[in-house]
């Protein structure tokens, strides 16, 4: 591969996280090199081309209040935001029986009042978790040795509103209420904040004034894109790092597109992955056993294209909420800000996509238009293009949309999240104490990654 680079610092991964790290040293007068084992930037972002010059999402695509790291990032760059929710009533289905509803709350009566009283107990107990350091939390032993179900259930939570709960976590975690730990549950929604908003259960999951209630004109992949134009050169794609040795004059990368040698290093790939790159030294072992215990969930987002979002029409908004047997379990209006091609979404993850991911694509195909049709009646079977995006078979995600701690993770492991070992620092959506798994989180984190870098100067 020829001889060694040298540079100030190299940058591991191509997405939010590590493009913004490498754009803030950038502008500290740092050299720096970013190695992207994809074909492409964006890591998690990834646009689909509509053709005419339209895209929609199949990656992580929404922002909204208290996440202003990124909408700053993306006005920095040159990419405005438009409002993600559309006019018109959400859609309820449980056991195939739709109805249509304004506002925030659907109308099942049987798990409404259980919601109620969830909802007050997460805020309240959410609101004695520490962002930073969840394990230093009151009790945090104790939420870390059950399920966010059993704790849920320990409050006479009744199955229906659990499952209520597992309709946000089916696309929030790629899983449901019995795959994380109570712990890690109410320090994610601790982190739907920032220093001077507490998080909340609402802000995480709701449209308009929530998480859900922006998008970016072009696409949020096109935010990567442009940070990656500005840093000119600097970012090598194709080039999966396979070994990273440090001693004490500095650290030499080795790649698929060459080796590095620099100051300091960034990892800024999922936890998991970053688990799998040959170390020398090893890593601390307590850092590796968490890293290896932060899996992604599974899920997979399936997009269905039409001439025109003819559910507006009808007087719907697009989205859904399903219960029941569905594959989808939630669904949104992903049409471009201009109206046209219309574009509906829907997330399979969690127990879903363990029953039908396997299955032949037709099949699935056949049964996601179902549930749209579901929402916005029989028209969504009449599609111009169907498309899937599975990021379980991603080799270089391999899941989504963030890692999940299961029970015992936070307490025992917790403190090395981002503990620096040596030269290298770690960034990446999971090692954000706010909007930790989101777009907001890793640009957080990237920032933080490279104050730490060029405060070791």
């Amino acid at each position: 591969m020829g001889s060694t680079q040298h540079t100030d610092v190299v940058v591991i991964g191509a997405g939010l996280a590590g493009l913004t790290a490498a754009r803030q040293l950038v502008a500290e007068g740092k050299s720096i090199a970013v190695l992207e084992a994809r074909d492409r930037v964006g890591g998690r972002l990834l646009n689909h081309d509509l053709g005419d010059g339209q895209v929609t999402e199949i990656g992580g695509q929404f922002a909204g209040p208290t996440q202003d790291h990124i909408l700053a990032l993306a006005e920095e760059v040159g990419v405005a935001t438009y409002r993600a929710a559309v006019p018109g009533e959400t859609v309820y289905v449980h056991d195939g029986k739709a109805k249509r509803y304004s506002g925030h709350t659907p109308p099942d009566l049987f798990a409404l009042p259980d919601m109620g009283i969830a909802l007050a107990r997460i805020a309240k107990e959410a609101a004695k978790v520490d962002p930073a350091a969840p394990w230093r939390s009151p009790h945090a032993r104790e939420l870390d040795s059950m399920t966010y179900e059993t704790w849920l259930r320990k409050a006479e939570i009744t199955g229906d509103a659990v499952d209520m709960f597992s309709l946000f976590l089916n696309s929030a975690y790629g899983g449901e209420a019995r795959d994380a730990s109570a712990l890690f549950s109410l320090w994610y929604v601790a982190t739907f904040g920032d220093e001077t908003h507490p998080g909340t259960m609402e802000r995480g999951t709701g449209t308009t004034g929530g998480a859900q209630d922006s998008r970016f004109v072009g696409g949020s992949q096109l935010v990567a894109q442009r940070l990656a134009e500005e840093l000119d050169g600097r970012v090598h794609l194709s080039a999966p790092v396979r070994r990273i040795s440090q001693d004490s004059t500095g650290v030499t990368v080795v790649s698929d597109a060459g080796d590095w040698r620099a100051g300091q290093v960034i990892v800024a790939v999922p936890p998991v992955l970053a688990a799998r790159i040959v170390w020398d030294p090893l890593l601390p072992p307590q850092q590796d056993q968490l890293f290896q215990r932060l899996p992604f969930g599974t899920l997979m987002k399936c997009v269905s294209v039409y001439d025109k979002p003819f559910w507006r029409e009808d007087g719907l908004s697009g989205m859904g909420l399903l219960r029941g047997g569905s594959p989808i379990r939630e669904m949104f209006d992903n049409t471009p800000p201009d109206g046209g091609p219309g574009v509906l979404m829907g997330f399979l993850g969690g127990r879903e996509w363990r029953k039908w991911a396997h299955r032949p694509a037709t099949e699935r195909r056949g049964a996601v238009l179902r549930s749209f049709a579901q929402v916005v009646g029989d028209r969504a079977f009449d599609t111009v293009d169907y498309v899937e995006q599975d990021w379980t078979a991603e080799q270089w995600t391999q899941g989504g949309p963030t890692s999940v701690a299961a029970p015992g993770v936070l307490s025992d492991f917790g403190p090395w999240m981002g503990l620096p070992f040596g030269r290298v620092h770690w960034a990446g959506a999971e090692f954000s104490p706010y909007w930790n798994g989101f777009m907001d989180g890793a640009v957080r984190s990237g920032k933080h990654a490279a104050t730490e870098v060029l405060g070791r100067d």
